[in-house]
């Protein structure tokens, strides 16, 4: 099995035991660098995926919560290196695939062949680039299917419908649907019509459709499963290990279980 199929195949398997699947967002190194692994070892067993994200001084697609994690994981002295280190000394088999959110410049910066191979090493099985259009990612994209990891495409409500159908085919793993325009964590609610969205993202996805931005509460979870195959919970998860909180508790909570 490909890494990005790994992605594929635990959403899949969480929706056919009948729940919506969980994709969970930490910053790495936030809110200390010695916490990263233990929260990632924690936030893995719970969830379904891990999206993983790498600080960056100017996060465009996030707000204040995710804004803040990255400039204290900055200050931490967190990098993308730093996070290869990390998971390459970590001592426990992650129970979840594991993806990395980053903005293009690090990306460019370690180089994409290199990049691709260092994932594969470290068992990282995809890529979410907020800010890598689909007619300018050939080049990451080849790099990292070579070595069988995915590139996630985004798809908003915005969207045209023959695009959306364009990102879909040419998503690896799953495709993310972020439900509404805007930024990160800048809404307490879903917007109206989102369910009509993502049915018609799911219609015609090849790959499970897991929908994020502004999702914090079991019912919403339970809303979002019945019309895509899972969610992804960010700025909410975040605000817990700020608090320090249980992680794994709260996303159990997600689903509507206590333990």
């Amino acid at each position: 099995m490909q890494p990005h199929e790994r992605i594929t195949a635990a959403i899949r398997k969480r929706v056919e035991g009948g729940d919506p699947a969980l994709v969970a967002f930490l910053t790495a190194g936030y809110p200390t660098a010695e916490g990263f692994l233990p929260a990632l070892e924690v936030i893995a067993q719970a969830a379904d995926v891990v999206e993983i994200g790498v600080p960056f001084s100017d996060p465009m697609a996030d707000g204040m919560t995710i804004q803040r994690a990255s400039q204290v994981a900055i200050d931490n002295g967190v990098s993308l290196r730093w996070i290869f280190a990390r998971l390459a000394e970590r001592d426990f088999a992650a129970s979840a695939p594991l993806l990395l959110m980053s903005y293009l410049n690090p990306l460019l910066n370690f180089g994409y062949e290199a990049l691709a191979r260092r994932s594969a090493e470290v068992g990282v099985c995809g890529y979410i680039v907020p800010d890598l259009p689909l007619e300018e990612c050939a080049p990451l994209r080849e790099a990292l299917e070579r070595e069988g990891v995915g590139l996630v495409q985004m798809v908003t409500p915005a969207t045209p419908a023959p695009r959306i159908r364009l990102l879909c085919e040419a998503s690896r793993g799953f495709v993310y649907a972020v439900t509404m325009t805007g930024i990160t964590g800048g809404a307490r609610g879903l917007p109206a019509g989102v369910a009509e969205y993502l049915d018609r993202v799911r219609e015609v996805s090849p790959i499970p459709v897991c929908a994020g931005f502004g999702i914090r509460e079991a019912a919403q979870v339970s809303m979002i499963g019945a019309h895509a195959e899972g969610a992804v919970v960010g700025s909410a998860l975040i605000e817990v290990l700020e608090r320090d909180g249980d992680p794994g508790a709260f996303l159990r909570g997600l689903r509507g279980r206590d333990a």
